[in-house]
């Protein structure tokens, strides 16, 4: 069984443990309008991101910068044509290769991080870590930027799947990524227990009001706000039947749950389809093991990539049928990508000087290739990319301005987009 794990800096059991008990019947008609806008193919009244984060460290030389050419680094996997012209990818990709043609392959990033804590924090955030500040999750800006645009909306705007995201730094726990642990089971807590009526509802929830207002009122600090934030939300979340009915993927046909594969990565490519569909603005989900020091080629052909193929291959095909794609943007990356040379294991090791990722869908060119590395895999030959260039790039493919500037609560000025220039080949 799955749960709902709360924000960090607050207990699982102080966030969830007595609401359960304590919700009433709320209305939900903007997650309801939301979910029918899409399911009718209309627009998206505003952009959605789903992350693809391949935990470990994917090693690109055997996805999206393959170099048969190369003795020494080439490694055993072949290239394929994908449905972008000329754009070419690994062979044991097939079903991300049909419908690549929405998607592009950054080859020529630049992230400086090979620890996996510092790089995970600097592709997630677009800083280096800093012990002087906690910055937020690309994530928890989507949340911030665009999921307060919507009031009332039953979910959170920040969601990650299978595992923990980069949390809300200084801008809160209300925007720290909300965890389904398990996207096959049943999410707990979302209901009240057996056997608790309306009006017994109704009294607990007047006591939780009026302890929340006092603490609030003895100004003890922006912690306590954020609680008292973070308790309305979970009451919104629980009292609504449509809330729950989302993450219910045996609602979906059994042939496209095969299609995306009966596993934790695919089935949580679904339930992020189904996410951003209703309108949750950030959704990231994560399949691990990608740190291939050793016997790299049989983890990475019999089950890495056919994972990672049936998951985000069928996601876009579906998002491009529910007429979504250019209303979702989907990125695929990890902390780092991998050595060219082939280490004495059979393995790729850490590598983050000269590395790919794939960015499309949500409304910017899709097909391309931006940037190249030379014929062994190891030195960049063109258009070199940082990783601030990365974050300018979705920053503007969601339409949040890459000028937007946020002041910690220490004072300091802290940029969502700081230095960086967003890929004009794909957002212009």
């Amino acid at each position: 069984m799955s749960d709902l794990i709360v924000p960090s800096g607050m207990s699982r059991r102080h966030f969830m443990g007595h609401m359960a008990s304590t919700a009433l019947a709320l209305p939900a008609m903007h997650f309801f309008n939301s979910l029918a806008q899409a399911q009718q193919g209309k627009k998206k009244a505003q952009k959605s991101c789903i992350v693809l984060w391949m935990s470990g460290g994917p090693s690109h030389m055997d996805t999206w910068d393959l170099k048969p050419d190369s003795e020494k680094n080439g490694g055993p996997f072949k290239p394929i044509q994908t449905s972008a012209p000329g754009v070419m990818i690994g062979e044991h990709l097939p079903t991300i290769a049909k419908n690549f043609k929405h998607m592009n392959i950054i080859r020529s990033l630049d992230s400086k991080e090979g620890n996996h804590d510092r790089g995970t924090y600097m592709m997630h955030t677009g800083y280096q870590p800093n012990p002087t500040v906690v910055h937020p999750g690309f994530g928890s800006y989507c949340s911030v930027e665009l999921g307060e645009k919507l009031p009332g909306f039953a979910l959170p705007h920040c969601m990650s799947i299978n595992s923990a995201s980069t949390g809300a730094g200084f801008l809160g726990m209300m925007h720290s990524p909300f965890v389904i642990n398990n996207p096959t089971g049943k999410v707990a807590n979302l209901e009240p227990p057996e056997g608790v009526t309306d009006p017994r509802m109704a009294r607990r929830l007047g006591m939780l009001d009026m302890v929340e207002k006092n603490f609030v009122s003895q100004k003890r600090g922006q912690g306590t706000v954020d609680h008292q934030a973070v308790y309305k939300k979970t009451i919104t979340m629980m009292s609504s039947p449509l809330t729950r009915d989302v993450f219910k993927l045996d609602n979906e046909p059994a042939a496209l749950r095969d299609a995306y594969g009966r596993n934790s990565f695919g089935q949580g490519c679904l339930m992020a389809r189904r996410l951003v569909e209703a309108g949750v603005s950030y959704v990231e989900v994560s399949l691990g093991g990608w740190d291939t020091h050793a016997d790299a080629f049989n983890a990475l052909s019999k089950n890495l990539h056919p994972t990672l193929d049936k998951g985000m291959g069928t996601l876009l095909a579906d998002l491009e049928q529910r007429g979504l794609i250019d209303d979702v943007m989907v990125v695929w990356m990890g902390e780092f990508g991998r050595t060219p040379r082939i280490n004495q294991n059979g393995g790729r090791d850490h590598w983050p000087r000269s590395w790919s990722i794939a960015i499309g869908g949500g409304g910017m060119r899709g097909g391309q290739v931006i940037g190249a590395t030379d014929k062994d895999g190891v030195d960049i030959v063109d258009r070199p990319v940082s990783v601030m260039d990365v974050v300018g790039t979705m920053t503007k493919t969601m339409g949040i301005d890459v000028a937007t500037q946020y002041t910690t609560p220490r004072g300091r000025p802290i940029k969502i987009v700081d230095g960086g220039t967003p890929i004009k080949e794909l957002v212009g």
